[in-house]
Protein backbone atom coordinates (compact mmCIF):
# COMPACT_ATOMS: atom_id res chain seq x y z
CA UNK A 1 0.00 0.00 0.00
CA UNK A 2 1.33 3.22 -0.80
CA UNK A 3 0.34 6.61 0.23
CA UNK A 4 -2.05 7.15 -2.96
CA UNK A 5 -3.55 3.86 -2.09
CA UNK A 6 -4.11 4.39 1.98
CA UNK A 7 -5.82 8.12 1.05
CA UNK A 8 -7.81 5.80 -1.42
CA UNK A 9 -8.51 3.08 1.48
CA UNK A 10 -9.64 5.53 4.57
CA UNK A 11 -11.88 7.54 1.95
CA UNK A 12 -13.62 4.73 1.08
CA UNK A 13 -13.55 2.83 4.24
CA UNK A 14 -17.33 2.13 6.22
CA UNK A 15 -15.75 -0.09 9.05
CA UNK A 16 -13.18 1.14 11.94
CA UNK A 17 -11.75 3.49 9.51
CA UNK A 18 -14.41 5.57 8.42
CA UNK A 19 -14.04 8.49 11.05
CA UNK A 20 -10.28 9.01 10.43
CA UNK A 21 -9.67 12.83 9.57
CA UNK A 22 -5.73 13.46 9.54
CA UNK A 23 -2.64 11.24 9.64
CA UNK A 24 0.07 13.56 9.91
CA UNK A 25 3.99 11.08 10.42
CA UNK A 26 7.60 12.77 10.85
CA UNK A 27 10.36 10.80 10.50
CA UNK A 28 13.86 11.55 11.01
CA UNK A 29 12.86 15.53 11.80
CA UNK A 30 11.40 15.59 8.17
CA UNK A 31 7.44 15.45 7.57
CA UNK A 32 7.21 12.09 5.58
CA UNK A 33 2.78 12.26 5.42
CA UNK A 34 0.52 14.64 5.63
CA UNK A 35 -3.11 13.54 4.74
CA UNK A 36 -7.10 14.58 5.16
CA UNK A 37 -10.31 13.64 5.16
CA UNK A 38 -14.03 14.87 5.34
CA UNK A 39 -13.22 18.25 4.60
CA UNK A 40 -10.61 18.36 7.21
CA UNK A 41 -7.30 20.49 6.51
CA UNK A 42 -3.75 20.13 8.37
CA UNK A 43 -4.60 23.52 10.11
CA UNK A 44 -7.85 21.53 11.36
CA UNK A 45 -8.36 20.81 14.88
CA UNK A 46 -10.15 18.01 17.18
CA UNK A 47 -10.77 16.97 20.42
CA UNK A 48 -8.61 14.58 21.02
CA UNK A 49 -10.01 12.88 23.94
CA UNK A 50 -7.80 11.03 26.40
CA UNK A 51 -4.73 11.61 24.16
CA UNK A 52 -5.37 14.82 26.68
CA UNK A 53 -3.92 12.69 28.98
CA UNK A 54 -0.91 12.10 27.47
CA UNK A 55 -0.17 15.56 27.21
CA UNK A 56 -0.97 16.56 30.38
CA UNK A 57 1.64 13.48 31.74
CA UNK A 58 4.06 15.58 29.79
CA UNK A 59 3.32 18.80 31.54
CA UNK A 60 3.83 17.47 35.02
CA UNK A 61 7.43 16.35 33.63
CA UNK A 62 8.01 19.79 32.57
CA UNK A 63 6.60 21.05 36.63
CA UNK A 64 9.45 18.41 37.77
CA UNK A 65 11.99 19.53 35.66
CA UNK A 66 11.15 23.44 37.04
CA UNK A 67 11.31 21.88 40.52
CA UNK A 68 8.00 23.48 40.72
CA UNK A 69 6.76 19.84 41.95
CA UNK A 70 9.29 18.26 44.20
CA UNK A 71 8.85 14.21 43.39
CA UNK A 72 6.63 12.43 41.15
CA UNK A 73 6.51 10.46 45.04
CA UNK A 74 4.88 14.32 46.21
CA UNK A 75 1.64 13.66 48.23
CA UNK A 76 -1.20 15.08 46.32
CA UNK A 77 -2.76 17.05 49.77
CA UNK A 78 0.40 19.34 50.06
CA UNK A 79 -0.96 20.70 47.26
CA UNK A 80 -4.39 21.61 48.67
CA UNK A 81 -4.11 22.69 52.23
CA UNK A 82 -7.41 24.49 51.59
CA UNK A 83 -9.30 21.32 51.15
CA UNK A 84 -11.91 19.99 53.91
CA UNK A 85 -11.15 16.08 53.83
CA UNK A 86 -14.12 14.44 54.31
CA UNK A 87 -14.58 13.17 58.00
CA UNK A 88 -13.16 9.22 58.39
CA UNK A 89 -10.63 9.95 54.83
CA UNK A 90 -7.80 8.72 55.42
CA UNK A 91 -6.00 7.03 52.19
CA UNK A 92 -6.29 10.39 50.43
CA UNK A 93 -3.29 11.70 52.56
CA UNK A 94 -1.27 9.14 51.00
CA UNK A 95 -1.92 9.66 47.39
CA UNK A 96 1.17 10.25 45.12
CA UNK A 97 1.37 12.05 41.81
CA UNK A 98 2.42 9.08 40.80
CA UNK A 99 -0.42 7.13 41.94
CA UNK A 100 -2.44 9.67 39.49
CA UNK A 101 0.34 9.30 36.48
CA UNK A 102 -0.12 5.46 36.82
CA UNK A 103 -3.53 5.56 36.88
CA UNK A 104 -3.13 3.54 40.58
CA UNK A 105 -4.98 6.24 42.58
CA UNK A 106 -7.69 4.68 44.44
CA UNK A 107 -11.28 6.13 44.83
CA UNK A 108 -14.92 5.90 46.17
CA UNK A 109 -17.48 4.23 44.34
CA UNK A 110 -17.65 1.89 41.30
CA UNK A 111 -18.28 4.61 38.46
CA UNK A 112 -16.87 8.24 37.81
CA UNK A 113 -19.47 10.91 39.16
CA UNK A 114 -19.57 12.63 35.70
CA UNK A 115 -22.76 14.20 36.37
CA UNK A 116 -21.41 15.53 39.78
CA UNK A 117 -18.49 16.94 38.54
CA UNK A 118 -19.33 18.11 35.36
CA UNK A 119 -22.06 19.79 36.43
CA UNK A 120 -20.03 21.77 39.17
CA UNK A 121 -17.95 25.28 39.82
CA UNK A 122 -14.63 23.57 40.79
CA UNK A 123 -13.88 20.29 39.24
CA UNK A 124 -10.85 19.65 40.59
CA UNK A 125 -12.12 20.39 44.17
CA UNK A 126 -15.04 18.36 42.49
CA UNK A 127 -13.05 15.12 42.34
CA UNK A 128 -11.14 15.71 45.10
CA UNK A 129 -14.26 14.29 47.31
CA UNK A 130 -13.58 11.00 45.54
CA UNK A 131 -10.11 10.42 45.50
CA UNK A 132 -9.47 7.82 48.56
CA UNK A 133 -11.88 5.04 50.43
CA UNK A 134 -12.04 2.17 52.80
CA UNK A 135 -9.26 0.05 50.79
CA UNK A 136 -6.76 2.54 51.00
CA UNK A 137 -3.85 1.83 48.57
CA UNK A 138 -4.03 -1.09 46.76
CA UNK A 139 -1.57 -0.56 43.47
CA UNK A 140 -4.78 -1.50 42.02
CA UNK A 141 -4.70 0.13 37.89
CA UNK A 142 -8.05 2.02 37.86
CA UNK A 143 -9.21 3.86 34.62
CA UNK A 144 -10.59 7.20 36.14
CA UNK A 145 -10.47 9.85 33.18
CA UNK A 146 -11.90 12.50 35.89
CA UNK A 147 -9.18 11.54 38.60
CA UNK A 148 -6.63 13.51 35.93
CA UNK A 149 -8.25 16.50 36.72
CA UNK A 150 -6.72 16.61 40.21
CA UNK A 151 -3.24 16.43 38.12
CA UNK A 152 -4.37 19.62 36.55
CA UNK A 153 -4.88 21.26 39.64
CA UNK A 154 -1.36 20.13 40.75
CA UNK A 155 -0.27 21.69 37.98
CA UNK A 156 -1.88 24.96 38.07
CA UNK A 157 -1.10 25.15 42.17
CA UNK A 158 2.30 24.25 41.79
CA UNK A 159 3.59 26.60 39.08
CA UNK A 160 0.79 29.53 39.77
CA UNK A 161 -0.55 29.96 36.40
CA UNK A 162 -3.65 28.36 34.23
CA UNK A 163 -2.92 25.24 33.01
CA UNK A 164 -3.42 26.25 29.84
CA UNK A 165 -1.15 29.26 29.79
CA UNK A 166 1.68 26.40 31.45
CA UNK A 167 1.10 24.54 28.11
CA UNK A 168 1.46 27.33 25.99
CA UNK A 169 4.42 28.69 27.54
CA UNK A 170 6.05 25.63 27.96
CA UNK A 171 5.20 23.08 25.50
CA UNK A 172 2.91 23.84 22.08
CA UNK A 173 4.88 27.25 21.32
CA UNK A 174 8.23 26.07 22.08
CA UNK A 175 6.99 23.54 19.67
CA UNK A 176 6.30 25.82 17.18
CA UNK A 177 2.74 25.00 17.57
CA UNK A 178 -0.63 27.50 17.57
CA UNK A 179 -1.31 28.19 21.49
CA UNK A 180 -4.73 27.03 22.55
CA UNK A 181 -7.11 29.32 23.85
CA UNK A 182 -10.21 28.31 26.58
CA UNK A 183 -13.42 27.03 25.47
CA UNK A 184 -15.48 28.91 27.60
CA UNK A 185 -18.89 27.09 27.67
CA UNK A 186 -19.44 24.29 30.25
CA UNK A 187 -23.26 23.28 29.61
CA UNK A 188 -24.36 19.80 29.56
CA UNK A 189 -25.17 20.71 25.79
CA UNK A 190 -22.28 22.17 25.10
CA UNK A 191 -20.21 19.44 26.29
CA UNK A 192 -22.56 16.73 24.49
CA UNK A 193 -21.68 18.66 21.41
CA UNK A 194 -18.19 19.18 22.12
CA UNK A 195 -17.47 15.31 21.66
CA UNK A 196 -20.04 14.62 18.53
CA UNK A 197 -19.79 17.47 16.44
CA UNK A 198 -17.90 16.50 13.30
CA UNK A 199 -16.90 19.78 12.59
CA UNK A 200 -13.27 20.78 12.75
CA UNK A 201 -12.31 22.32 15.86
CA UNK A 202 -9.92 25.76 16.68
CA UNK A 203 -7.13 25.29 18.74
CA UNK A 204 -9.01 25.21 22.38
CA UNK A 205 -8.72 23.48 25.19
CA UNK A 206 -12.23 22.47 27.27
CA UNK A 207 -12.18 24.46 30.58
CA UNK A 208 -14.27 24.18 33.87
CA UNK A 209 -16.43 27.42 35.46
CA UNK A 210 -12.87 28.32 37.16
CA UNK A 211 -10.96 28.53 33.55
CA UNK A 212 -8.70 25.05 35.07
CA UNK A 213 -8.54 22.90 31.48
CA UNK A 214 -10.21 19.47 31.45
CA UNK A 215 -7.29 16.97 31.91
CA UNK A 216 -8.67 14.20 30.65
CA UNK A 217 -10.17 15.11 27.83
CA UNK A 218 -11.24 18.07 25.89
CA UNK A 219 -7.81 18.81 24.02
CA UNK A 220 -8.15 20.19 20.39
CA UNK A 221 -4.66 19.18 18.46
CA UNK A 222 -4.40 18.52 14.61
CA UNK A 223 -2.90 15.49 13.53
CA UNK A 224 0.69 17.38 13.14
CA UNK A 225 -0.01 18.62 16.75
CA UNK A 226 0.02 15.32 17.68
CA UNK A 227 3.29 13.93 15.62
CA UNK A 228 5.39 17.09 16.33
CA UNK A 229 4.73 16.34 20.17
CA UNK A 230 5.41 12.35 19.29
CA UNK A 231 8.58 13.51 17.45
CA UNK A 232 9.63 15.25 20.40
CA UNK A 233 9.31 12.57 22.75
CA UNK A 234 10.51 10.08 20.10
CA UNK A 235 13.85 12.01 20.61
CA UNK A 236 13.99 12.03 24.12
CA UNK A 237 12.61 15.29 24.63
CA UNK A 238 14.12 17.32 22.51
CA UNK A 239 12.70 18.84 19.25
CA UNK A 240 14.47 21.18 16.68
CA UNK A 241 18.03 21.04 18.71
CA UNK A 242 15.70 22.69 22.32
CA UNK A 243 14.89 20.68 25.06
CA UNK A 244 11.25 20.48 26.01
CA UNK A 245 10.85 18.01 28.83
CA UNK A 246 14.07 16.00 30.63
CA UNK A 247 15.81 13.27 28.97
CA UNK A 248 15.34 11.57 32.59
CA UNK A 249 11.73 12.18 32.70
CA UNK A 250 10.83 10.98 29.12
CA UNK A 251 12.13 8.09 30.23
CA UNK A 252 10.58 7.62 33.56
CA UNK A 253 7.61 8.48 31.50
CA UNK A 254 7.61 5.39 28.71
CA UNK A 255 9.32 3.16 31.13
CA UNK A 256 6.70 0.60 32.07
CA UNK A 257 5.23 0.79 35.52
CA UNK A 258 1.78 -1.61 35.30
CA UNK A 259 1.22 -4.66 32.84
CA UNK A 260 -2.66 -4.13 32.17
CA UNK A 261 -5.44 -7.12 31.40
CA UNK A 262 -7.38 -8.09 27.95
CA UNK A 263 -9.58 -5.10 28.24
CA UNK A 264 -6.56 -2.82 27.50
CA UNK A 265 -5.27 -5.12 24.80
CA UNK A 266 -2.42 -6.53 27.82
CA UNK A 267 -0.65 -3.33 27.52
CA UNK A 268 2.31 -1.85 29.51
CA UNK A 269 1.67 1.53 31.12
CA UNK A 270 3.61 4.12 32.07
CA UNK A 271 2.95 7.95 33.09
CA UNK A 272 -0.69 7.94 31.06
CA UNK A 273 0.98 6.41 27.98
CA UNK A 274 1.29 3.23 26.84
CA UNK A 275 3.26 0.82 25.71
CA UNK A 276 1.83 -2.00 23.46
CA UNK A 277 4.44 -4.15 22.92
CA UNK A 278 6.93 -6.11 25.42
CA UNK A 279 9.52 -5.96 23.59
CA UNK A 280 9.52 -3.47 21.15
CA UNK A 281 10.45 0.47 21.92
CA UNK A 282 6.62 1.71 20.51
CA UNK A 283 4.61 4.02 22.54
CA UNK A 284 1.36 5.77 21.96
CA UNK A 285 -1.00 8.23 23.60
CA UNK A 286 -4.24 7.07 23.13
CA UNK A 287 -7.79 8.42 23.03
CA UNK A 288 -11.42 7.55 22.10
CA UNK A 289 -12.46 7.32 18.27
CA UNK A 290 -9.20 6.66 17.39
CA UNK A 291 -6.98 9.65 17.96
CA UNK A 292 -3.45 8.77 18.88
CA UNK A 293 0.20 10.00 19.13
CA UNK A 294 2.18 6.71 18.08
CA UNK A 295 6.04 6.77 18.60
CA UNK A 296 8.31 3.88 17.67
CA UNK A 297 11.93 4.66 18.49
CA UNK A 298 13.10 1.58 16.19
CA UNK A 299 11.68 3.63 13.03
CA UNK A 300 12.14 6.88 14.15
CA UNK A 301 8.92 7.68 13.31
CA UNK A 302 5.96 9.33 14.92
CA UNK A 303 1.97 9.19 13.60
CA UNK A 304 -0.86 11.47 14.48
CA UNK A 305 -4.22 10.80 13.78
CA UNK A 306 -7.25 12.40 14.54
CA UNK A 307 -10.72 11.18 14.08
CA UNK A 308 -14.64 11.94 15.03
CA UNK A 309 -16.80 10.28 17.57
CA UNK A 310 -17.22 6.81 16.63
CA UNK A 311 -17.91 4.01 19.63
CA UNK A 312 -15.55 1.30 19.94
CA UNK A 313 -12.69 2.55 18.34
CA UNK A 314 -10.10 3.01 20.57
CA UNK A 315 -6.13 1.28 19.54
CA UNK A 316 -5.12 2.28 16.28
CA UNK A 317 -1.85 1.08 16.99
CA UNK A 318 -2.61 -2.02 14.58
CA UNK A 319 -3.73 -0.02 11.72
CA UNK A 320 -0.49 2.20 11.70
CA UNK A 321 1.58 -0.67 11.35
CA UNK A 322 -0.77 -2.63 9.18
CA UNK A 323 -1.40 0.31 6.51
CA UNK A 324 0.39 3.74 7.43
CA UNK A 325 3.84 2.49 7.98
CA UNK A 326 4.24 0.72 4.46
CA UNK A 327 2.60 3.43 2.76
CA UNK A 328 5.47 5.74 3.70
CA UNK A 329 7.73 2.58 3.07
CA UNK A 330 8.42 2.08 6.83
CA UNK A 331 8.58 -1.47 8.20
CA UNK A 332 7.02 -1.65 12.17
CA UNK A 333 10.43 -2.77 12.95
CA UNK A 334 12.27 0.15 11.70
CA UNK A 335 13.21 -1.02 8.05
CA UNK A 336 12.94 1.12 4.70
Amino acid sequence: MNKEQLQRYVAGNTGNESNICQIYAIKDGETILDACWHGFKTADAMNVNSVTKGIVALLAGIALDKGSIRSPDQKVMDFFPDYSVKRGEKTIYEVTIRHLLTMTAPYKGKSEPWKKVCTSDDWTLTVLDYLGGRKGITGEFRYATLGIQILAGIIERATGEKCIDFANRNLFVPLGLPARVPHGDSSKEDQFDFFMNKNPRKYEWYVDPKGSATAGWGLCMSAKDMAVTGAMVQNGGQYNGKRIVSEAYINDMLTPHLKLDERFGFMNYGYLWYKPFDDRPVYAAIGDSGNIIYVNQEANISVGITGTFKPRVYDRVKFIEEKVLPAVSVAAGGRK
